[in-house]
C-alpha cells in the first residue's frame, strides 16, 4: 500500500533531505532539520504525489486516500505537544502549509492556527493566561481561512479585502493606527464581524469543526498550486505542473504571546550581495506573515545590521534603541542560539540558507529551511566563497551557478530603488536582456538624433541594423523571441522588447498608443529587456561590476566543458566583446549584415537588378574589397580561432528598395527607368520567402556571388598571414538540402580559392562545410559528409521546418499551445529535443560514420540556452555558438552538461 504521509518531531523523521520530489523542499527540510538535532515544531507532510491525485481524481479521491495516515500523523502531534486536536480545554492547533520540490516563495497559500472556534479559543486563553494572544490567534485564524479556503481574497489589487476593510472601520471607530493596539475586546468584536462578512459573502457560516477546517485548508493548498501566480512562476521558472505540491501540516508556535515572544527570516549570507554576513529581521509579539506584510517595520537580526539599516533609514541611534533595537540587543541568548543553529543549518546543507523562526515565550523554533534565493552577483559570490573557504568542492561550486542568472551581471541594469516608483506602461518578451532609458524614435535612419534613443519600430528588418546599433534599446509590437529584433539585440548585447501587443503605433503620425495615451516621438520610455516591461518616462541604470569572483566562475567553466563556446557575430565589435567573454571562435558569420551601409547596399542593389552576368560582376567587383575588410576585421579579433563564415543567405527582395523615392533615386543612379525598377523588385516577390530563392540557391542561380564571397574571405586570411596573423577561415554554404548542392557550391569555392593561392603565391588552411537546416540534410548528412570539412546545425531554421511553425507567425497560436500543455516549451527558445533534436543526433552520427573527426556544431539561437547545451554535449557537438552577451552562459552551461553527463 502506498505511503501518502510522512511524520516528523521529537529529533525523528521518516523523511529526509534526499526525498524532495516526494515531500516537497519544505517537507524534506523539516525530517532533515530533526534528524540533525535542530528544534522543530512536531509535524506531517503530505506527499506530492496526493496532489496528483486531487488534481486529476478530485477532493473526495484524495482524502480518501489518506485519511487513516493523516488521523495517525494528528495522533502523534497531540502526543508530542500533549494537546488533543478539537478540545475545547487543551487544543491543539496547527499551521497548514505548501511545499513544492522547489523554492516558490509566496506563490502558493498557507493557513495558521488552524484550529480555534469559539469553545477552543477560550481555552487557549486560560492555558496561555493571555487572553489577547488567543482572540488575536482566532481573528488572524478567520481571516487566513476566510482569504485561503473560502475565497474571499480579492482578484485583483484594486479591489479591498472584506477583512482588511472591517480592521480598518474598527481602527477608525477606535482611534488607533495599527493592529496591535487593538485590545482584547476589539479583537473579540473583529472575529464576530469578520464571521458575518463570511456568512454574507459565502452564505455559509464559518466552520466550527477542526478536521473540517483541516482538510478545508489541504484542499486550499492543493488548489494554489494552480492559482495564477503559481503558474506564472513556473513559467517564468520552467517547473513542469505535473510536479504538485505537497502539504506541510504543523504544531503552532507563536511569537504574538507577548514581549517574550518573536518572528522572523534570517539569510546565513546576504542574499543580494553575497556577503558572507548573517543577516534578517524580526518583530517581537508578532506572527510571520507580520514580518514580509508591511504592516509593521521589522527590526533587524543582528546590530551590525540594526545600526546599517539605521543609516539608510536616516533615523538616530536613539531611535534605533528605543524602538527598532536588533534581536542581538533584546534577547541576546536566543540571539546566540539562532547564530549557532544558522552556522550548523549552513555547514550541513553547505548553501546559503534562508530560515523561518519563531521565538515563543522564550524558546526558540525553526519553521524551515531552504537554499536561499539570490542575485546573479550573490550567486557567483557565494560559490567562489565557499569553495574557497573549503565547503564545497569545484564542481559542486560550479553547480551552484545556474547559467541564465549570469544575465544579470553582463548587461545594465535599472536601479532597484528607482524601479520602485517606475510605471508600468506594457509587457512584451524579454527578448534581450539589460535596461535601456531613451527617447522614442521610430525610425532607424533618425536613431541618432537623440543621444539616448529606444527605437520603436511594429518590427525590424536588416535595413533598420545601423539604427538599431545606435540606439539605446528596441521595442517592437511583434516578434517572438527569435525574430529579427530579438536575435541582432541580443548578438549586440542591446536591451530589446519584442511582441508588446498593447503597442499600436502609427508611422505617419509619429505616434506610440499605449491604453488609449499617445506617445510622440522624443517622448522618454524605459525598457527591462529581462523582464518585458516597458515603463513611462526615465529610469535610473547603472552598469553592473563584473569583479574577480566572475572570471574564477569562468575558468572553473573552460576546466570542466569538454565542448569550447564560439559566437556569432557579424561585426570585429561583435567578435571582440565575444572573445572577452570566452568565445573560442565563430560559429556564424552572416554577410548579408554587411551589405547595408552606405555605398555597399546601392552596390548590392545594382547587382540585383543587372540583367547579365557581366553587370553583376561589376557590381560585386565593387562590393569585393567591403566584404575583404570586413572579414580582416573580423578574422583579426577571432585571431587563432575558427571563424565560420556564411555565405549569402536571405532572399534578394530583402536588399530592394520598397519605397518610391527610393526606387526612384536607384533608377536614376542606374540610368534605367522607374517602371524597370519596380518591375526587377515585382519579380523578386515571393509567396514563402523562407523556402524560396536563398541559401544556396542563390549561389547555384548567380555563381559570381559565391565566387565573389569566397575570394574576399582567402584574400583576407592571405593578407592576415602576410602581417603574421592567424587567420583560421571555414567557409560554410547556407540551406543545403542535397550533396549535389553542397558540391556544386564547394567546386565554385575551392577552384576560387586555388585562383586565388595562385595570384599571391602562397596557401592558408581552410574548411568548406554547410549548415544542416533543411530535415532533408540531417537525414542525408552521411552522403554530405562525404563533401563537406564540417557541419553546422541552424537549429533555427531547422525547428521551423521540422514543426512546420513559421518563426514570424508562431506568437498567434504558441502561447495557446503552452497554456493547454500541447507543447511544454517555446520550441524556438528551447530546443525541441524529441523532435529536431533526434535530426540533429541523426546528422551527427550519420556524418561522422562518414568523416570519424567533422566538426560539428550548433549556431541557431539554442546555443546559449542552457538546457539545449546539454543536450548537444549529449551528443557530442564539438561547439556551440551564441550571441556574444550569452557566452559566459553556455561556457557554464557546457560545464554542466560534462558534469553531469560524466557521472
Amino acid at each position: 500500500m502506498a505511503k501518502y504521509v510522512y511524520t516528523f518531531g521529537n529529533g525523528k523523521a521518516e523523511g529526509n533531505v534526499s526525498m524532495k520530489n516526494l515531500i516537497g523542499g519544505k517537507g524534506a527540510n523539516l525530517a532533515e532539520m530533526n534528524l540533525i538535532g535542530v528544534p522543530v515544531p512536531p509535524g506531517f507532510t503530505i506527499t506530492t504525489e496526493v496532489c496528483t491525485i486531487y488534481t486529476q481524481q478530485g477532493h473526495d479521491a484524495a482524502v480518501s486516500a489518506i485519511k487513516k495516515e493523516v488521523e495517525e500523523a494528528v495522533a502523534l502531534i497531540e502526543d508530542l505537544t500533549n494537546t488533543k486536536f478539537g478540545d475545547k480545554d487543551n487544543p491543539c492547533l496547527v499551521s497548514v502549509r505548501s511545499g513544492a520540490r522547489v523554492s516558490m516563495p509566496g506563490m502558493m497559500d498557507t493557513v495558521l492556527n488552524l484550529g480555534l472556534n469559539d469553545l477552543a479559543v477560550q481555552g487557549i486563553a486560560k492555558k496561555s493566561g493571555n487572553e489577547r494572544f488567543a482572540w488575536d490567534s482566532y481573528r488572524r485564524f478567520v481571516q487566513m481561512y476566510g482569504d485561503v479556503v473560502l475565497g474571499m481574497k480579492p482578484e485583483s489589487k484594486e479591489d479591498i479585502d472584506p477583512f482588511e476593510a472591517i480592521m480598518e472601520d474598527l481602527k477608525e471607530e477606535k482611534g488607533i493606527e495599527l493592529d496591535t493596539q487593538f485590545t482584547t475586546e476589539d479583537l473579540k468584536l473583529l472575529v464576530i464581524r469578520f464571521k458575518e462578512a463570511v456568512l454574507k459573502v459565502t452564505g455559509r457560516s464559518f466552520p466550527d469543526d477542526p478536521w473540517e477546517q483541516l482538510w478545508g485548508a489541504v484542499s486550499a493548498v492543493f488548489d494554489s498550486w494552480m492559482n495564477e501566480r503559481a503558474i506564472y512562476y513556473r513559467k517564468l521558472n520552467n517547473f513542469p505542473a505535473e510536479w504538485g505540491t505537497a502539504v506541510n501540516v504543523q504544531a503552532m508556535v507563536y511569537g504574538n504571546m507577548g514581549e517574550t515572544s518573536a518572528t522572523g527570516v534570517a539569510f546565513t549570507r546576504d542574499a543580494a550581495t553575497g556577503e558572507d554576513i548573517f543577516n534578517g529581521e524580526y518583530l517581537i509579539n508578532a506572527q510571520g506573515e507580520d514580518v514580509v506584510a508591511g504592516t509593521r517595520t521589522p527590526q533587524q537580526i543582528t546590530l551590525e545590521g540594526s545600526k546599517r539599516w539605521a543609516e539608510l533609514a536616516e533615523v538616530s541611534e536613539e531611535v534605533r534603541k528605543a524602538e527598532f533595537p536588533s534581536l542581538e540587543e533584546t534577547m541576546p541568548r536566543l540571539y546566540q542560539e539562532l547564530m549557532e543553529i544558522q552556522e550548523k543549518l549552513e555547514n550541513h546543507y553547505k548553501d546559503m540558507q534562508d530560515l523561518e523562526f519563531t521565538i515563543q515565550d522564550g524558546k526558540l523554533w525553526l519553521l524551515q529551511t531552504r537554499s536561499g534565493k539570490r542575485t546573479g552577483a550573490a550567486m557567483v559570490k557565494i560559490a567562489v566563497d565557499m569553495l574557497e573557504q573549503g565547503m564545497i568542492d569545484e564542481k559542486t561550486a560550479l553547480m551552484r551557478i545556474e547559467p541564465n542568472k549570469l544575465d544579470e551581471l553582463l548587461h545594465p541594469v535599472f536601479d532597484t530603488t528607482a524601479l520602485e516608483s517606475a510605471k508600468i506602461l506594457a509587457k512584451g518578451l524579454p527578448a534581450s536582456p539589460g535596461a535601456a532609458t531613451g527617447q522614442i524614435v521610430f525610425f532607424a535612419d533618425e536613431a541618432s538624433k537623440y543621444e539616448n534613443s529606444i527605437l520603436v519600430r511594429i518590427e525590424t528588418s536588416p535595413e533598420d541594423l545601423e539604427g538599431m546599433n545606435i540606439a539605446r534599446g528596441i521595442l517592437t509590437a511583434r516578434g517572438g523571441m527569435t525574430s529579427h529584433a530579438a536575435v541582432v539585440a541580443r548578438g549586440m548585447g542591446k536591451c530589446c522588447v519584442s511582441g508588446a501587443g498593447a503597442v499600436k503605433i502609427n508611422y505617419k503620425t509619429r505616434v506610440m498608443t499605449i491604453d488609449g495615451k499617445d506617445y510622440q516621438e522624443g517622448d522618454w520610455i524605459s525598457l527591462n529587456g529581462t523582464t518585458g516591461q516597458v515603463f513611462d518616462g526615465k529610469v535610473k541604470t547603472m552598469n553592473p561590476d563584473l569583479g574577480g569572483d566572475f572570471g574564477k566562475v569562468m575558468n572553473l567553466s573552460d576546466k570542466f566543458a569538454r565542448m569550447t563556446v564560439r559566437t556569432n557575430a557579424d561585426t570585429p565589435n561583435d567578435a571582440k566583446v565575444a572573445r572577452d567573454f570566452g568565445a573560442q571562435g565563430i560559429g556564424l558569420c552572416r554577410t548579408e549584415h554587411m551589405f547595408f551601409e552606405g555605398a555597399r547596399i546601392k552596390a548590392m542593389r545594382e547587382m540585383i537588378l543587372s540583367s547579365t552576368v557581366e553587370g553583376r560582376e561589376k557590381a560585386l567587383a565593387k562590393l569585393l574589397p567591403y566584404q575583404r575588410e570586413d572579414f580582416e576585421g573580423i578574422f583579426e579579433a577571432m585571431e587563432g580561432y575558427g571563424v565560420t563564415v556564411r555565405l549569402l543567405d536571405p532572399p534578394l527582395h530583402e536588399f530592394v528598395p520598397h519605397q518610391q523615392a527610393t526606387q526612384k533615386e536607384l533608377a536614376e543612379e542606374m540610368g534605367i527607368s522607374l517602371d524597370a525598377v519596380k518591375s526587377k523588385i515585382s519579380d523578386l516577390e515571393e509567396f514563402n520567402p523562407m523556402l524560396g530563392h536563398r541559401g544556396c540557391r542563390l549561389g547555384i542561380t548567380y555563381p559570381e556571388i559565391t565566387a565573389m564571397q569566397a575570394r574576399a574571405i582567402i584574400e583576407a586570411a592571405l593578407n592576415l598571414k602576410a602581417k603574421g596573423v592567424d587567420a583560421r577561415p571555414e567557409i560554410m554554404v547556407p540551406l543545403v538540402g542535397t550533396v549535389a548542392e553542397f558540391k556544386n557550391q564547394a567546386d565554385i569555392i575551392r577552384s576560387t580559392a586555388e585562383k586565388v593561392f595562385e595570384e599571391k603565391g602562397d596557401r592558408i588552411d581552410y574548411l568548406v562545410g554547410t549548415m544542416i537546416e533543411i530535415p532533408r540534410a540531417a537525414l542525408t548528412a552521411d552522403h554530405i559528409a562525404a563533401e563537406a570539412d564540417f557541419f553546422s546545425f541552424g537549429t533555427n531554421d531547422l525547428t521551423q521546418m521540422t514543426l512546420g511553425y513559421s518563426r514570424d507567425d508562431a506568437g498567434k497560436f504558441l502561447p495557446d499551445y503552452l497554456e493547454k500543455g500541447i507543447l511544454k516549451q517555446d520550441p524556438f527558445q528551447v530546443l525541441d529535443q524529441n523532435g529536431v533534436g533526434i535530426l540533429v543526433q541523426m546528422g551527427v552520427e550519420k556524418g561522422r560514420s562518414v568523416k570519424e573527426k567533422l566538426k560539428v556544431g550548433i549556431c541557431g539561437e539554442h546555443g546559449g540556452e542552457p538546457s539545449s547545451v546539454e543536450f548537444c554535449d549529449g551528443v557530442n557537438l564539438d561547439y556551440v555558438s551564441c550571441s556574444p552577451y550569452r557566452v559566459p552562459i553556455a561556457r557554464v552551461a557546457a560545464a554542466l552538461a560534462n558534469i553531469k553527463h560524466s557521472k
